[in-house]
């Protein structure tokens, strides 16, 4: 049986919060994609394909910040059952400064079949920047 939208979206969730990256990447359909509206200058706007989600997520995001924990997590089901918006607090610590990181994240997903074909996170980047400039 396919997991719906909902539990889809706790999945990523937890995969993402355990910095598992072959369970999150798994999560996606073949093309789908994560963008980054608002992001820092050295962040793509997209990565697209399970492949550069995963160079992404290896390369970059895994060595930036480790997620303790997920508060406050609402989980919005539309009219839309394909659509699911989650809104969230990450708390946790950026690995190059030991500086804590408090975000608040809204992330609008569609999923179609049990799988991933669109993430759209929206965060703060300068809650990030100024954690990376903390010593």
């Amino acid at each position: 049986m396919t997991a719906t939208s909902r539990e889809v979206v706790e999945q990523i969730l937890r995969a993402s919060r355990e910095q598992d990256t072959e369970t999150f990447v798994s999560l996606f359909a073949p093309d789908g994609y994560i963008e980054w509206p608002y992001r820092p200058a050295d962040i793509p706007g997209r990565v697209q394909g399970r492949d550069q989600i995963r160079e992404f997520l290896t390369a970059q995001a895994n060595g930036l910040v480790k997620v303790d924990e997920h508060r406050n997590t609402v989980i919005y089901e539309t009219t839309d059952p394909q659509v699911v918006i989650v809104e969230y607090e990450a708390h946790g610590t950026v690995i190059p400064t030991g500086a804590p990181l408090h975000q608040t994240i809204i992330a609008v997903l569609r999923i179609r079949d049990g799988l991933v074909v669109s993430y759209r996170d929206y965060l703060n980047p300068l809650v990030l920047a100024e954690a990376l400039a903390s010593d």
